[in-house]
């Protein structure tokens, strides 16, 4: 099995000695995401929706870098910094990124995150056959 990196400009560098995604037919891993504007490098200002959605933006644009959608995503580990708080509005923004039936999730709660985030996420997508 080979190991194909991916990479997409329009979304924020990797933080270390990582690849933002990696393609391993017929899966493609995505890498972490945080809140991170890719225009400007810095974390976006707002609470938990306003995170949530610039995360899952940034991880759909690499996900477009691999030829991929929403659709081929088949498993999602979100990780929050005030669990109790913030997980019901982390939820309502996911539900409008992803169609039934949604992606199998993981949620944790964490003590903190780069950038001092409240939220970060990762994705596994499959190639459709």
């Amino acid at each position: 099995m080979s190991r194909m990196p991916i990479h997409s400009a329009e979304a924020p560098a990797a933080l270390g000695p990582y690849s933002q995604a990696i393609d391993a037919d017929p899966f493609v891993y995505l890498a972490g995401q945080t809140p991170v504007d890719p225009a400007t490098g810095e974390l976006v200002e707002g609470g938990i929706d306003v995170q949530t959605n610039q995360v899952l933006d940034n991880l759909f644009t690499v996900l477009a870098a691999a030829g991929l959608t929403a659709d081929d995503v088949v498993k999602v580990n979100a990780y929050l910094t005030d669990l109790p708080n913030d997980f019901a509005a982390m939820n309502a923004v996911y539900k409008t990124k992803f169609a039934e039936p949604y992606p199998a999730r993981t949620t944790v709660g964490v003590a903190a995150l780069p950038y001092g985030a409240k939220v970060e996420i990762e994705l596994v997508a499959r190639r459709p056959r």
